[in-house]
């Protein structure tokens, strides 16, 4: 039964049988598939993106990323949220692996792009950050994107484990 229904997720609370045979209520955050980028630019440098994160209270450096809309393919949300977010289209997009960040309690799959090839959007691009969305964008090394998960600075995990994957 769905308890909440947000425009982001959704939440249900089903009542279960686990395999020993007890009966259980299980709450399930129910998400959009997602796509993470790790767009890279011609000389090698990431384009991370810095915005406010009301659950935290405070601006945290990320990675790009966003869900995947109903009838897109995973590769078009990519290079959609790639110009909606850092205002570059890319020529590239590469899909690098897709994981489940909390199969513990939420259905979300998010799926990782490499993203290169990038050129500035044009100016009447229809693509643009969300209404709720405020980003700066800061193009650098990927050694100083991984410092930055060392030093605490890069609190986000779906960002920190991108940066594995380079």
């Amino acid at each position: 039964m769905v308890v909440y229904q947000g425009r982001v997720f959704s939440v249900e609370v089903d009542k279960v049988v686990l395999r020993n045979g007890r009966e259980t209520e299980i709450a399930i955050v129910r998400h959009r598939r997602s796509v993470v980028l790790i767009p890279v630019q011609d000389d090698g440098r990431i384009v991370m993106i810095r915005q406010y994160r009301h659950a935290l209270g405070r601006d945290i450096w990320e990675l790009p990323a966003g869900n995947v809309d109903a009838g897109e393919s995973a590769e078009a949300a990519a290079a959609r949220e790639c110009e909606e977010e850092i205002g570059q289209v890319p020529a590239r997009v590469e899909r690098l692996g897709s994981f489940y960040p909390t199969p513990g309690y939420c259905d979300e799959e998010m799926i990782f792009f490499r993203i290169s090839g990038l050129r500035p959007a044009a100016a009447d691009s229809p693509h643009q950050p969300d209404d709720d969305e405020e980003i700066e964008t800061r193009a650098m090394l990927i050694a100083e994107a991984k410092a930055m998960v060392s030093s605490g600075e890069i609190v986000d995990l779906k960002t920190a484990y991108a940066l594995a994957l380079v």
